[in-house]
């Protein structure tokens, strides 16, 4: 199995392949006179900089430095030196880009979606809009804003927190997604009803589409609440059965990442009304090891009722999830259960852990008692 770290500072060994990207200028904040002129350059058709949308309109993905970009190197710094090494080490090489993190591939998706959105309704605010969150002291943004314009992304909106918990500015950027390295403020966010999870960098890594963004869901404890699960947990696989056949037309109550997928949802309704449903550039797929025949209905009637349309949905009935992984070449798959999120890990899939439902109190066990 690939070796996995839940050490708040520490995401998985490996090497990423660096994307080619033209080096590029996402441009300086500006005041009203500058932002004057940049109106005159829209009206010549010189200015090409998109503007970032309001929060309270855009759909918000707040991403940690550390999975966005790689500082494994800087990470040991800070650890075997301590902070102020670490600040005067990220000044002297704040000229050296950092190469790409887990998370670079679905932000440079999310982008190409915005840019979709941005030809079909080009006065809408109903965008992407990416957060980076760290708890950086604002010495190192320059690193990072020369790091960001290397690769050429376009993120605007920095939060450096100095070393304070940055989970109490998420609500006030409207957050939809959280992804971060450091697990327990991945839990601090869904305690408070934010999405979130907890990426990981693999040794391997798929390809994955660079014009559509393809996201990956388990079921229960992802999208639908662990109801499910603790009776499986509690009774044996029988029972969990007996269960979901009894309750197949009472709806499952919301997981964690319910509210992500919905605004995917809309934002595929928004290219559907333009006739883009068959070359739409957002594909949602659901991944779990529940049973078609025996326990799918109920999960299917759910997100019916829900009014969400899933693309596509794989009922693997307890068989390993990484070989399909494999195939949909997703930017990011959610999952409770470690094991599964390793499993993805070792076929190449960037997986995120949602450590969400009664699953974390049997990873506790586990590792309380030496398991793998």
């Amino acid at each position: 199995m690939v070796k996995m770290s839940l050490d708040p500072v520490q995401v998985m060994s490996g090497q990423v392949n660096e994307l080619k990207v033209s080096p590029s200028s996402n441009g300086d904040s500006r005041g009203s006179w500058d932002g004057k002129q940049e109106i005159d350059q829209d009206q010549l058709g010189l200015g090409t900089t998109p503007k970032p949308p309001k929060p309270e309109n855009a759909v918000t993905i707040a991403v940690s430095s550390r999975v966005l970009f790689r500082t494994d190197r800087e990470q040991k710094v800070f650890e075997q030196k301590g902070v102020e090494e670490y600040l005067r080490y990220q000044i002297e090489h704040e000229n050296e880009p950092f190469s790409p993190g887990p998370a670079f591939s679905f932000v440079k998706a999310l982008e190409a979606v915005n840019a979709r959105l941005r030809d079909l309704y080009p006065q809408s605010e109903e965008l992407f809009d990416i957060v980076l969150v760290t708890y950086n002291h604002a010495h190192v943004g320059i690193r990072l804003i020369n790091t960001i314009n290397h690769h050429n992304l376009f993120i605007e909106r920095f939060c450096m927190t100095g070393g304070s918990s940055p989970i109490g500015y998420l609500k006030a950027w409207h957050t939809n997604l959280y992804l971060s390295a450091d697990a327990d403020k991945v839990r601090e966010a869904l305690a408070e009803g934010i999405a979130a999870a907890t990426m990981f960098m693999t040794e391997k890594l798929t390809e994955v589409s660079e014009t559509q963004l393809r996201v990956a869901f388990d079921g229960d404890a992802v999208l639908f609440s662990d109801e499910s699960e603790r009776i499986f947990k509690a009774h044996g696989l029988d029972k969990f059965f007996e269960h979901e056949r009894e309750n197949e037309d009472t709806l499952l109550d919301h997981g964690p990442l319910k509210g992500f997928l919905e605004t995917l949802g809309k934002l595929q309704k928004k290219f559907y009304a333009k006739g883009h449903r068959l070359d739409c550039p957002i594909r949602t797929f659901l991944v779990t090891a529940r049973s078609a025949a025996s326990s799918g209905i109920r999960a299917l009637k759910t997100l019916r009722a829900w009014g969400l349309e899933i693309d596509e949905a794989l009922f693997l009935a307890g068989a390993p999830k990484g070989p399909m992984l494999e195939k949909i070449r997703p930017h990011i798959y959610f999952d409770d259960q470690m094991f599964h999120v390793e499993g993805a890990a070792e076929m190449g899939t960037i997986a995120a852990h949602v450590p969400y439902g009664i699953a974390q109190k049997h990873n506790a066990k586990r590792n309380a008692s030496g398991g793998k």
